[in-house]
């Protein structure tokens, strides 16, 4: 039976030595012979080019004392993070617990963070997040291009966060962030069938272009600001077009355009929106209402037509009247008259003149 058992360590060693399961020291460099008859002597061999001393007797191990000189000793509380730099490089996150790294074999540098600051901000965010730690104790968002993020803390709004990287402590409180897009859209407000004050249906689509312009409203205000925003469309559409007769909104569709946006407007500042714009894009009328109102067009084109013909009659032979006048008050611009007709006959062939009685034969040769 072997009375000593034999250890060796190396330089970059260290020794963990147990007698009958308690704690009794460190072994340092070189050969170490332990007397163990009973074979109660156990020796755990840490290599400390691994800078972290994992081991299950941790806390008997820093209660000793041993480690004050030979290791950074971390005992996190449960409102404590640690961050871990080991030769100048991040590389993973401390849970609440007893944590030691060695001295000397690397540099280690650790960092305690209050979790109760439930949102963690470090100028090496983006480092921290991606190691595999920071999957277990950060809850980690990005809110996107264009967009804001409106945070919550435990059912409280806390803040808005502009587009980046943002990460939250697990366990600490329950951190909530509601993506708002902030650039412009569109609600298409469709098939709406609406009976005019003069009891004719028809179907209108309207479009409203709307921006986010509080997004804390927008998030708290409503479940849903979108479907908010177009059951206040759609109620505007059957109140103001229903309060009016068919020919009265065809005539002026803008000005109806514009009392809608009116009121969606009002409406909208209270849910945290602006809006760009509402329009009235399409109203369909029924199959019947086409064909009369085609037939209305129709008379009425027909009635203008005529209008403007018989205008046209009037004014001619208000021209000819004037003309006659003109002419008998004035005998020789009558002669003038006559000439202009001779000479538009001459000029356009031969002319020959018969002559009758001895009275019409006088008057061409005066006229000549």
């Amino acid at each position: 039976m072997m009375l000593f058992k034999r250890i060796k360590i190396r330089s970059y060693e260290a020794g963990l030595y147990f007698r009958d399961g308690e704690f009794k020291g460190l072994l340092s460099e070189g050969r170490h012979w332990l007397f163990d008859p009973l074979m109660k002597v156990r020796v755990d061999v840490a290599n400390m080019r691994d800078a972290w001393l994992a081991h299950d007797k941790l806390d008997m191990i820093v209660k000793s004392g041993v480690l004050k000189d030979r290791a950074v000793v971390m005992d996190l509380k449960d409102h404590q993070r640690g961050l871990v730099w080991i030769d100048g490089r991040f590389t993973h996150l401390l849970a609440p617990g007893l944590y030691a790294y060695w001295h000397g074999a690397r540099d280690v540098r650790v960092e305690v963070i209050d979790a109760r600051q439930v949102r963690f901000e470090h100028e090496d965010l983006k480092v921290i997040v991606k190691t595999h730690l920071a999957k277990q104790l950060l809850d980690v968002c990005t809110v996107d291009r264009d967009r804001v993020g409106v945070l919550f803390i435990d059912g409280r709004y806390v803040d808005t966060l502009r587009p980046g990287l943002y990460a939250f402590w697990k366990g600490a409180a329950d951190a909530r962030v509601v993506e708002i897009d902030m650039r412009e859209t569109t609600a298409d407000v469709s098939g709406q069938e609406i009976m005019t004050s003069d009891k004719v249906s028809l179907r209108m689509n309207a479009l409203v272009t709307y921006r986010i312009a509080d997004a804390r409203k927008a998030v708290s205000s409503t479940d849903d600001v979108r479907q908010a925003l177009y059951r206040e469309t759609q109620l505007a559409l059957r109140a103001i077009v229903g309060a009016r007769e068919l020919d009265a909104f065809l005539t002026d569709k803008d000005a109806v355009a514009q009392e809608i946006e009116q009121a969606v407007r009002r409406r909208a500042g209270e849910l945290g929106l602006e809006i760009v714009s509402v329009g009235i894009r399409d109203v369909i009328l029924p199959g019947d209402m086409k064909d009369l109102m085609n037939k209305v067009t129709e008379a009425k084109k027909a009635a203008e037509a005529n209008l403007i013909s018989r205008r046209e009659e009037t004014a001619a032979m208000r021209s000819q009247a004037n003309t006659a006048k003109l002419l008998a008050d004035n005998p020789t611009l009558m002669r003038l008259r006559e000439l202009e007709v001779l000479e538009k006959i001459a000029s356009a062939g031969h002319l020959n003149i018969v002559l009758g009685d001895k009275g019409l034969a006088d008057r061409v040769v005066n006229l000549l």
